[in-house]
């Protein structure tokens, strides 16, 4: 039944996701035509703000401008998106990249999916409708055409996902009772002892894989999809596995064909082969990349809902919101690491497996560090050209100096990364020993000359000694208010403690030194982790804006301390759960014993 439960779940996801667009362009539409241009400049009372004095009882100064989170007109469709929004792109959509990075039974995945665009399409319809009754309190921003565009592009990766599992010509036949048809090529090998015991089943057979769309090409072409699939199995029981897929194929011949199954099939045999090879890609792309655009979508959810970051001060919100979300995603790959992510290019602090176990572009990948040191050596290029951008024209203060000296301490000390995790460097630096190495061939073998097991794992300090120096230097920043100078004393303190806690695993590698390519999980990368993610929320939160925000509400600094670390920790714990979920699903994969299960690879 689960072959008849795809498709139709499948159009039911296309309908739903269009028409939920649709009708949501339709309220924005409508409600912008009828929407006034006068704008009332008197704050409402909000469920949140009112619990907060007023901001020009608290400041003395003129009414501010009316932001989506003071305008008090309804409030709960705003909460009610922010709610939606967050359980799918925080919670589901985590779950469906792991299963589909992990090649998951795509039937499993689906449910993923429908479970995500349902509550994206909702949050979408809910906000067009509050955008239709409500003033644009910020034209022009970021988060709605962001918005709409994830949409489409996580529809459109939905989209091709279907198509992929279709052009598979497999589907997973696990089903309750056994009432299910499974589609299946033979080899000729098989078919013949197979006609051989069963005269004439074998046409029948054929003739429901032909009604299908399967089993009209040649067996050299179809055959070998299923090849790889039986290695390890010996003839007999390889005869028995087609045995009984011909057994339940022929037992639901005479039942009525789905539409939707040779209609999507036949459609996906219409594709040239270079098309979906760049859908594929598109699809594992999205796979890596649509996370991060999550964070930006409700990053810049965040700044339309607050009303920040505009005129001059988007430069000073760009500046806090690029590198503190870099910090903080260094912190989710360091944590995955910690976890085992990427074991199969040794970024897991784990031996490197050499070509065989992995490919050699795999074997090719440079160490973490390296690509640490890269990235910090990119930053100090770029940004040194960009520190004096929110005042260009002006004259050049103290404090653009200090800038502009922390963007060559990154390129400098980027540089030197690179050059330590260099091979030929290392070579050339050992070049004053070659005269003496002449020896060795003369004295024969000496143990002297064999290579330090340190040699075999990168242990680079200049990735940590670069943000040590960084945290320093922000922690005694001189800001335009104590509150400002708190905070950026709270995430300089963090990076410091990223730097300790990262010494403290180059000390436990250098004295014991990884020796399997299992990865060994140093405690001290938890820490690590844990100071780079937080502290990079509070970078983000460390600009002008925002602390003016906390002033006019009478918050201190240790209210953003207190909310990120807790939230830090459960977004940690969160990150385990989705990988262990991963973990779940490739197990489930490999112990499969079906097979003609249908996934996406």
């Amino acid at each position: 039944m689960i072959r008849k439960t795809v498709p139709v779940f499948s159009i039911a996801l296309c309908i739903l996701t269009a028409a939920s667009v649709a009708v949501a362009r339709s309220h924005s539409d409508n409600g912008a035509s009828a929407m006034s241009p006068v704008i009332s400049t008197t704050i409402s009372t909000h469920p949140l703000a009112s619990t907060m004095a007023s901001p020009e009882a608290l400041t003395g100064s003129a009414p501010i401008s009316l932001t989506y989170f003071t305008h008090s007109g309804y409030s709960g469709l705003m909460l009610a998106h922010i709610g939606l929004m967050t359980v799918a792109w925080f919670f589901v959509l985590p779950i469906s990249v792991m299963l589909s990075v992990a090649r998951s039974q795509y039937f499993t995945l689906l449910i993923g999916q429908i479970i995500f665009f349902s509550l994206n399409a909702f949050g979408l319809l809910v906000s067009t409708i509050y955008n239709s009754k409500t003033p644009d309190l910020y034209g022009n921003n970021l988060h709605h055409k962001l918005g709409w565009a994830l949409t489409w592009i996580v529809f459109a990766q939905a989209i091709i996902g279907l198509f992929r599992f279709f052009s598979n010509g497999r589907f997973n036949a696990k089903a309750n009772g056994g009432d299910q048809a499974t589609f299946m090529t033979i080899s000729a090998h098989n078919r013949t002892g197979y006609q051989q015991m069963h005269p004439g089943s074998l046409a029948s057979m054929h003739r429901y894989s032909h009604d299908s769309g399967h089993g009209t090409e040649s067996d050299s072409g179809r055959s070998d999809s299923l090849g790889g699939l039986h290695e390890g199995k010996d003839e007999e029981t390889q005869h028995f596995d087609h045995h009984i897929q011909v057994k339940q194929a022929g037992a639901a011949a005479s039942s009525r064909r789905f539409v939707a199954d040779r209609f999507l099939f036949r459609a996906t045999q219409m594709v040239p082969g270079w098309l979906m090879t760049a859908t594929s890609f598109f699809y594992d792309a999205v796979d890596v990349l649509i996370l991060i655009f999550g964070f930006v979508a409700i990053l810049t959810g965040f700044v339309t809902y607050a009303g920040v970051f505009k005129g001059s001060n988007i430069f000073n919100g760009l500046a806090h919101s690029v590198k503190g979300g870099v910090f903080f995603w260094y912190g989710i790959l360091t944590l995955g690491r910690w976890m085992g992510c990427f074991a199969e290019y040794g970024w897991a602090w784990n031996v490197r497996p050499p070509v065989g176990m992995v490919s050699a572009r795999k074997a090719k990948v440079p160490s973490a560090e390296f690509v640490e040191s890269f990235v910090i050596f990119l930053y100090g290029l770029t940004n040194v050209f960009l520190e004096h951008l929110a005042a260009w024209g002006d004259t050049w203060t103290a404090q653009d100096l200090e800038h502009v000296s922390i963007t060559i301490m990154f390129f400098g000390g980027g540089l030197c990364g690179m050059l330590v995790e260099s091979k030929k460097i290392r070579q050339l630096l050992n070049a004053s020993l070659a005269r003496l190495d002449a020896g060795q061939k003369q004295y024969g073998f000496n143990e002297q000359w064999t290579p330090p097991k340190t040699y075999s794992f990168s242990m680079n300090p200049f990735p940590g000694l670069v943000i040590l120096l960084l945290g320093l230097m922000m922690s005694s920043h001189h800001q335009h208010s104590m509150v400002s100078t708190m905070v950026h004393k709270q995430w300089g303190t963090l990076f410091v403690g990223f730097a300790l806690a990262r010494a403290v695993t180059y000390i436990l590698m250098y004295l014991s030194p990884p020796s399997s390519y299992l990865p060994s999980r140093p405690p001290s990368e938890i820490v690590s982790s844990f100071c780079l993610i937080s502290g990079g929320l509070i970078f983000i939160a460390s600009n002008k804006d925002t602390v003016a925000a906390m002033e006019r509400y009478d918050l201190n600094a240790m209210f953003i301390f207190t909310v990120t670390m807790g939230f830090t920790a459960f977004l940690m714990a969160w990150q385990m759960i989705a990988l262990a979920i991963k973990g779940w699903a490739v197990r489930r994969r490999q112990s499969e014993s079906v097979p003609d299960r249908g996934t996406l690879a």
